[in-house]
């Protein structure tokens, strides 16, 4: 079985993805760690995100055992993410590699903004997972501060409507629900009620036996 799960930025969908992961004996991918580290690497050679040449390289030369590392959790290498991933070689040079990923035994939940869309269209279940930016933003504050990073509540807002603009513009995948996913919207839910829904979703769903 594979579990879609799409949704832009602090919505709660990669420690919803994990958990469900974890309960239906599924493999885990957070797809988002292959586009940070791609941002991060070419952030790391002084080069520009936004370069299709630097960083269709960087995807090409990326290194799977780079995507447990702490900087890609950064907020630098957030928005380099959100950068190459609306480069059209960059998401090809990925797609593969997840893919793959998805067709491993017994299953997968693989998190991103494109995976029902593009990635796993076939999927057997497909979630949507969504808050109001504002919401959002005071997540990605708190998890920034709890951190430790000095970060200041309107420039986290503004990134966050920046980068939500930029998901949902790009040509190529831009961010959208699959017209068959189940949306989830976890503004007024806490992490147990939004895990609680989607389990109640992904049982309903799922291919029998």
């Amino acid at each position: 079985m594979i579990i879609a799960i799409d949704g832009p930025a602090a919505a709660g969908k990669g420690t919803l993805a994990r958990r469900l992961a974890a309960h239906f004996g599924l493999n885990y991918l957070d797809t988002g760690a292959l586009y940070r580290a791609v941002g991060w690497a070419v952030v790391r050679a002084k080069g520009d995100p936004a370069d299709p040449v630097a960083a269709e390289a960087a995807a090409r030369a990326l290194d799977p055992a780079g995507l447990s590392s702490p900087d890609l959790r950064t907020e630098t290498a957030g928005q380099a993410a959100s950068k190459v991933a609306a480069i059209p070689a960059v998401r090809a040079a990925l797609l593969e590699f997840q893919r793959a990923y998805a067709t491993r035994a017994p299953g997968a939940v693989l998190d991103g903004r494109d995976i029902g869309t593009v990635v796993c269209p076939a999927a057997e279940v497909k979630l949507f997972i969504t808050a109001s930016v504002e919401c959002r933003a005071a997540r990605r504050l708190k998890e920034l501060l709890d951190k430790g990073e000095s970060a200041i509540g309107e420039r986290v807002l503004e990134e966050m409507r920046e980068r939500d603009a930029r998901d949902r513009a790009r040509s190529v995948a831009p961010l959208v629900p699959a017209a068959d996913a189940v949306v989830l919207d976890t503004t007024e839910l806490n992490a147990e009620a939004a895990f609680a829904k989607a389990v109640a979703i992904i049982s309903e769903r799922r291919p029998a036996g």
